[in-house]
């Protein structure tokens, strides 16, 4: 700052180095901003430790949880699941479908040395 005759204050411009020359205003409001920044990424930091404490307190709780489950069913043993019971892809009539025993698949097996469109003729025969 430099001061006048009359007495009066007059803002200087402040040169940054390799930039323009810029008024104290400039800079108060660009610091304005880079403390509202500030605040903002606070508060957002503020809230994320609040969501990561939930967070390792819900992960305890489930942890505690495993662990005496997994202490029960060491000491007591669920019965086995029959094996009717346990979800079949097919219905009950295709399970209990019987397979002539002579039946056999095709036997073509495919090298890689002949033509690929003969031995898929041959397989679809």
């Amino acid at each position: 700052m430099r001061s006048t005759r009359q007495g009066s204050v007059v803002t200087a411009g402040v040169v940054p180095p390799g930039g323009d020359n810029v008024t104290m205003q400039q800079l108060m409001e660009t610091m304005r901003a880079l403390q509202d920044t500030v605040t903002a990424s606070r508060v957002e930091i503020a809230a994320s430790h609040a969501d990561n404490e939930e967070l390792c307190r819900t992960n305890e709780e489930l942890r505690r949880d495993l662990q005496q489950s997994g202490e029960r069913t060491v000491n007591e043993r669920a019965p086995p699941i029959p094996l009717r019971a346990r979800p079949m892809p097919f219905s009950q009539a295709i399970m209990d479908t019987t397979f002539p025993t002579t039946s056999l698949g095709p036997k073509v097996t495919f090298t890689g040395v002949e033509d690929p469109e003969a031995h898929l003729t041959a397989f679809h025969t």
